[in-house]
């Protein structure tokens, strides 16, 4: 019990320095990009921590997370072009509505396991694109202009202010994460992935335990899209839907080492700063190639990704 009042009071002594540290550097005169690049990151690490709760804890591979980040995207869209709703404002509906898709995929699925879950994923991903494409309020096919209101809480300029936000939202979603793993809900999503006929017949709750994991990744997947709007300054269905979100948001866990609160955040740090990296030297184009290429990699040479890598270490160095 000591030890894990021990590891409670530095795992939120080290989310509260983090914290601090990245809300006051957007307080700080340095060039722009890094702000503009490190939301990108910080919503990386909101994006695999969720993909990891339900694809890394409960075993159910989610390949339809375009969908809930477009979702969120287009919800807090909505809210702020009818009602002119604040950032929190759209963040919080981006995340209700997402969080309301993964509960009906949860629901429509309940039969569906491995490979055929994924695709049942996938579908939603074209069923809502379509939808979008041909609803004339949020720009349809063409996309929509966005101009972003003045930033304020004191911050120079409304990137900063998103990064902060962003910030703010990725301690939160590891939280959140993390609190999933050591709780008896976490125990029952690692014994539905082991075996989910077992844990049935252990009296394991899988279908409650199943459509809690859909509801909170879906949640937390659209509360990470919501923001992109006000970043970009425009929205259209071709990059919101992007299957490339998909495939980065797996390669992130699975670098880092899926199953573990903590490797979603290593993998997004590790594979978003990478990709930032070669955006401003090389090209943007090679983002995905870069993704496939460290994917194979640690697939081959460490598939329990960094920290299996690490744990594995230790135990040859006793």
């Amino acid at each position: 019990m000591r030890e894990k009042r021990l590891s409670n009071g530095a795992f939120w002594a080290c989310a509260a320095g983090a914290l601090l540290v990245l809300v006051g550097g957007a307080y700080v005169d340095i060039n722009e990009y890094v702000f503009f690049a490190g939301f990108v990151v910080l919503q990386y690490v909101v994006l695999a921590s969720a993909w990891n709760i339900l694809g890394g804890y409960a075993g159910y591979v989610n390949f339809g997370v375009p969908a809930f980040i477009a979702l969120g995207a287009y919800s807090a869209l909505v809210v702020f072009k009818a009602l002119g709703a604040p950032l929190l404002v759209q963040i919080l509906a981006g995340a209700a509505m997402s969080g309301l898709l993964g509960l009906c995929v949860g629901l429509l699925t309940l039969r569906l396991r491995g490979i055929f879950f994924s695709i049942a994923t996938v579908a939603v991903i074209f069923i809502l694109e379509t939808v979008v494409l041909n609803w004339r309020f949020v720009g349809g096919a063409t996309g929509l202009q966005l101009s972003r209101p003045p930033a304020s809480l004191g911050f120079e300029t409304y990137v900063r202010m998103l990064f902060a936000v962003m910030a703010l939202m990725a301690v939160v979603s590891v939280a959140i994460s993390r609190y999933l793993q050591n709780s008896p809900i976490g125990q029952g999503l690692r014994a539905l992935r082991d075996s989910e006929v077992a844990a049935e017949c252990s009296g394991v709750p899988t279908l409650r335990l199943k459509l809690i994991a859909c509801t909170v990744s879906g949640a937390l997947l659209g509360a990470g899209g919501a923001p992109m709007p006000m970043y970009l300054s425009f929205i259209e269905p071709a990059s919101s839907f992007n299957l490339s979100y998909a495939v980065t948001t797996l390669a992130m866990p699975i670098v880092g080492g899926i199953g573990h609160w903590a490797g979603p955040v290593i993998g997004a740090l590790l594979l978003g700063t990478l990709q930032q990296i070669v955006t401003v030297t090389i090209s943007s184009e090679l983002n995905v190639l870069v993704v496939g290429v460290l994917l194979v990699l640690f697939v081959v040479i460490a598939p329990d990704g960094i920290l299996g890598w690490v744990k594995a270490w230790k135990r040859s160095s006793k």
